[in-house]
């Protein structure tokens, strides 16, 4: 006798970060492990580590369990130093325990590998 069978498929839902960089019609996927330090806002400093998900020449998209606002100052920095920099959240996106952060950097970004 034959039996249904089910298997599990991919997921096609999409991340709260790939939703938020539709805003964002210059952005590329990307995934730079960095650490993220949030520099001003309400609850002092706080620290955790992110990827970066998607980029553009001006910002840069992660998540983020940190309880992050609107125009908080955050530095982020990768493990070997060639990404260090400083830059404001611009867009928050609320899903549960995560958050979509888009963060704009402060100053030009030399070694930015995301080019117009």
């Amino acid at each position: 006798m034959p039996r249904e069978a089910t298997a599990p498929g991919r997921s096609s839902r999409e991340s709260s970060t790939a939703k938020l960089a539709k805003f964002f019609p210059d952005s590329t996927p990307l995934r730079i492990a960095v650490s993220l330090t949030r520099v001003e806002g309400k609850g002092g400093i706080a620290s955790e580590s992110t990827v970066i998900e998607f980029g553009t020449p001006h910002e840069v998209l992660f998540a983020s369990t940190l309880p992050l606002e609107f125009a908080d100052k955050l530095r982020l920095r990768n493990s070997d130093g060639t990404l260090d920099v400083e830059a404001c959240v611009v867009a928050l996106q609320y899903n549960g325990s995560r958050t979509a952060v888009a963060a704009r950097f402060t100053q030009e970004v030399a070694n930015w590998i995301v080019k117009p």
